[in-house]
């Protein structure tokens, strides 16, 4: 049984179509980003989506000109069609951390995977507090560098350079791959603290 999984943030409709830069960004990143997620699931490993969806009585939840997106049951909140395979796994979340109170660390326990590719949207919001969430449970932690993406190219700059700085090995998705096929696994990062 596979001991990696990759964890989507955020790939939903009203999520991504909030703005027109987080359309462009979704839609450069999407080719290369699906034929990641293929590339994994031939290989045998796991695919986790992380769905945020809205609880209407969350003070703190982003509204878009009074409008409270990705609530439950609506097409909204739907994770995007062509990053779903019938064998993905897709876990609710409330917050932007997919492990923030969900059943996440649980199933991946169960599944015996100790390392996890953490992908999506928005690199220095969802996917920075989802790494360092992984982190601090134990996890190995990866990040593709072109299967992340933020609305504004220097948010996800800045968000990749402080995940290889602190928690998480950032590499393309073909050097993922690439690993993988030489070595069977992705090894440990080393930390070091200056």
């Amino acid at each position: 049984m596979s001991k990696i999984a990759v964890l989507t943030n955020d790939l939903q409709y009203e999520l991504v179509e909030k703005n027109p830069e987080r359309v462009a960004a979704v839609t450069a990143a999407t080719p290369h980003f699906t034929a990641f997620l293929d590339g994994i699931r031939r290989r045998g490993h796991h695919v986790f989506h992380l769905q945020l969806v809205n609880d209407p009585d969350d003070p703190n939840a982003e509204r878009y000109d009074g409008h409270l997106p990705v609530q439950k049951g609506t097409h909204g909140a739907d994770v995007i069609t062509e990053f779903l395979a019938p064998e993905d796994v897709v876990v609710e979340k409330a917050k932007d951390s997919g492990f923030y109170e969900t059943d996440l660390h649980d199933r991946l326990q169960a599944l015996g995977v100790d390392t996890v590719l953490i992908t999506g949207m928005q690199t220095q919001i969802c996917v920075q507090t989802t790494a360092a969430d992984a982190f601090f449970r134990g996890y190995n932690v990866w990040v593709p560098s072109d299967c992340v993406v933020s609305a504004r190219p220097e948010d996800r700059d800045r968000s990749l350079e402080w995940l290889a700085g602190y928690c998480a090995t950032v590499v393309t998705s073909d050097e993922v791959l690439a690993v993988l096929d030489e070595q069977g696994a992705l090894p440990r990062k080393v930390i070091k603290t200056p």
